[in-house]
């Protein structure tokens, strides 16, 4: 699989992107109606969040049926509509693949629950649970039924875990790859999948919560590979990413190698957990620099060395805004948002853009907890009371982490709810879409910037393909990094603080011509003073 490196993916939580109906939930017309706004911005494909039939316990990652969709989204008709108008405008689409688990509403499950032997050999039922914890907290293990038994669900009790191991099961998985490849889909991002490689005997570890025993098993690649022959690996086109939990660098090498035959790029979440204070992520602390520095300059060189691919992003529909969790919006958020931006954009990897993030949104600002939806956020919050914290304490801590931050209608206009909805939306929106919304940005400068970056990375090759290189490794304040490709040279700076840094910048570049900076009038010269959130790239041929 030949991979188009100058490809940029953006990510559209379809709940909140754009109701037509005025019922207060996003859909397909909704997105067939902004296409031509993500044509103006330049992205080549669209990755949707699961818009299947689900019973909704994990926000549409418990999937009842593979093949349909969910009536709150719109029809199928409406589906192919949005795959044919996407193709029109030079868009395609990427849709969720949720593999490891399937909903215990699903017919699968229930066939399984009314005693068919066929249908029990899909999932993991055995005598004695083990002692691995559910990701949602508690037991991976659940009674089967009134049989005695148990079933394993890494996630939710209602998310049942699908054996690979039968074959039965992947040829029905690569059945449901295949539909949506023939409705004209060109993508796929697969969920948690370096967890379906589980062992035939499911027995205890007690180290980290079992995680050791379910991920990065070296049957995973095996089974990539089998989907991988089976389903999009014919097509050259295709592109492919999987969501790796608690991974490694070795494996995503493995995972994202061409010459392997498994997926296109990896994701991985390290750098997103920077500002957990020991690791727990219901924490407030400063991000770590030095550690977001080390994690992108060690995952970008060996990646680059060893030929695997990333896809690097700030943003997802389960992250706080990456403004608030590492810019000071009140004075910098266009520097800020576009020196985040180029972070990742001129690097090494696939950029993928969460909606909303190209015009500068931030948290929502919720004034009590009624305002949050999310089962995690709820829990979080009783789970903070239990441990002695006040309700102010709790609420703020809600504030800063919880995934509904993401999760808030798009911005579209200064109207009510944000021209989202005519209706109620399903999450309120954020306070701040008088100022900041889509026709105030469209021409501001964190939009124009973006265009410019997408521009960029499909011009010139040095930025979609050379190799990465970390530089200025010892800077307390400025993450740095050298492209280089045929004899052409890039540095980027990137300043991660509200106060001017000081750089010295290498010989070879101060005769370099300024690519790109978020500031104007930029001289070079042996020191350069970086303004506040200044991103810097100079290149020398």
């Amino acid at each position: 699989m030949a991979l188009d490196k100058t490809k940029v993916v953006y990510q559209i939580y379809p709940k909140s992107y754009k109701d037509t109906t005025g019922n207060g939930i996003g859909d397909f017309r909704g997105i067939i109606e902004k296409i031509p706004y993500l044509a103006e911005l330049g992205v080549d494909m669209v990755w949707l969040n699961p818009f299947y039939p689900s019973p909704q316990r994990d926000n549409g990652y418990d999937i009842s049926n593979y093949t349909a969709v969910n009536p709150v989204f719109g029809d199928m008709a409406d589906f192919e509509e949005m795959v044919r108008v996407g193709k029109e405008h030079n868009i395609d689409f990427m849709l969720d693949m949720v593999l490891n688990h399937c909903s215990t509403e699903h017919e699968w499950f229930q066939k399984a629950l009314a005693g068919d032997k066929y249908y029990q050999d899909f999932f993991f039922i055995q005598d004695q649970p083990t002692d691995w914890l559910s990701k949602f907290g508690g037991s991976a293990w659940a009674p089967f039924g009134d049989t005695g038994k148990y079933y394993l669900h890494l996630f939710d009790v209602t998310q049942a875990d699908l054996n690979w191991r039968n074959p039965n099961v992947r040829k029905e998985l690569f059945k449901v790859v295949n539909f949506w490849r023939d409705k004209g889909v060109k993508g796929f991002r697969f969920d948690v999948i370096n967890l379906i490689g589980k062992d035939e005997v499911l027995v205890d570890c007690p180290e980290n919560e079992g995680k050791p025993a379910y991920t990065d098993k070296p049957i995973v690649h095996d089974y990539l590979r089998m989907m991988n022959e089976a389903t999009f690996g014919s097509d050259d086109s295709f592109m492919t990413v999987g969501e790796m939990s608690s991974t490694t660098i070795d494996n995503c090498v493995l995972y994202s190698a061409p010459e392997r035959h498994e997926l296109s790029m990896a994701f991985n979440f390290h750098h997103l957990k920077v500002d957990y204070e020991e690791g727990q992520k219901w924490t407030i602390t400063p991000f770590d620099f030095e550690e977001l520095k080390r994690l992108y300059h060690t995952w970008g060189k060996e990646m680059s060395e060893r030929g695997g691919w990333s896809a690097l992003f700030w943003n997802n529909h389960d992250q706080p805004r990456a403004l608030n969790r590492f810019v000071d919006i009140k004075n910098f958020r266009n520097e800020g948002a576009t020196m985040l931006a180029a972070s990742i954009h001129l690097s090494r990897g696939t950029p993928y853009i969460y909606m909303g993030e190209e015009i500068g949104m931030i948290d929502p600002d919720y004034d009590s907890m009624a305002d949050y939806v999310d089962v995690e956020s709820i829990n979080a919050y009783q789970m903070l009371l239990d441990q002695g914290k006040s309700p102010e304490q709790a609420f703020k801590i809600i504030q800063e982490k919880s995934r509904d931050n993401s999760r808030t209608p798009m911005q579209w206009d200064a109207s009510l709810n944000a021209g989202f909805s005519t209706g109620t939306p399903w999450l309120k929106a954020g306070q701040s879409y008088k100022d900041i919304n889509v026709e105030n940005e469209i021409d501001g400068p964190i939009f124009t910037f973006y265009k410019k970056l997408i521009r960029l990375r499909k011009e010139m090759p040095i930025i979609s393909e050379g190799s990465y290189l970390p530089a200025l490794e010892d800077s307390q304040e400025v993450y740095a990094f050298e492209r280089h490709l045929d004899g052409q040279k890039l540095l980027v700076l990137n300043n991660f603080y509200g106060s001017e840094a000081e750089v010295a910048i290498p010989a070879e570049y101060q005769s370099g011509r300024v690519l790109l900076s978020n500031y104007e009038d930029v001289e070079l010269a042996e020191k350069v003073s970086l303004k506040p959130y200044q991103t810097l790239a100079i290149l020398v041929k």
